[in-house]
């Protein structure tokens, strides 16, 4: 991972949708030590200009077709283990944020935050440090002192990314292309999630990820 230089901070952009990449670009080149290197709007495409760019910061969302970026923040992690990711997503639910951690992400800002709340968390995780937004560390601090009984807290984040997407409707098959997995990996996996979960259907392991905010209808 290279240092950040006098030249500032670069930043690799994540996020599927164009118009988005291209406000929040707008927002961070007004600072004077930012620079936006590259934009992706994948998974694949995210390790691909990481291994290009070696930014010192990736923003990535986490919501994104085919593999989501708790894959990519895993890639990128098993490249570089120095790598700086800072999760900027819509959602806050607290299984997600775990995800995110767990995954390999260095902060987390949802994208309802003001625009300098997600400009100081990416100073800091270019510092080495951890950082999250008021909202998400509202949320860690409520689910710490009363712990929800969520199904989610009994699956690892690869379990996680499976269900959000088969959620989303992805079939086995696609699923594996997408993980770089076996069909048979994937349906093992789908048996254990239901098995820790409880849920005896896809229906209702559907309807699972969406209370949870891993998908929506």
């Amino acid at each position: 991972m290279a240092t950040v230089t006098t030249r500032g901070i670069s930043i690799l952009l994540v996020d599927d949708h164009p118009v988005v990449r291209q406000g929040y670009r707008r927002v961070l080149e007004h600072q004077d030590d930012f620079r936006v290197v590259a934009e992706a709007d994948n998974a694949a495409n995210a390790y691909r200009a990481f291994k290009s760019h070696a930014p010192d910061v990736v923003v990535m969302d986490i919501s994104m077709p085919g593999a989501s970026g708790l894959e990519a923040i895993r890639n990128i992690r098993a490249r570089d283990a120095d790598a700086r990711i800072l999760v900027f997503s819509m959602h806050s639910e607290a299984a997600q944020v775990k995800a995110a951690f767990g995954a390999g992400a260095s902060g987390f800002v949802t994208k309802g935050s003001e625009p300098a709340e997600l400009i100081a968390a990416i100073r800091s995780v270019a510092r080495g440090e951890h950082a999250m937004s008021d909202d998400v560390a509202r949320v860690l601090a409520l689910e710490s002192l009363v712990p929800t009984r969520s199904a989610l807290d009994q699956l690892g984040e690869r379990e996680i990314e499976i269900l959000r997407q088969f959620a989303a409707g992805s079939t086995k098959e696609q699923i594996a292309a997408n993980l770089n997995l076996s069909t048979k990996t994937v349906q093992n996996y789908h048996y254990l999630i239901k098995a820790k979960t409880g849920m005896r259907t896809d229906a209702q392991l559907v309807r699972l990820a969406v209370e949870c905010g891993l998908a929506n209808l």
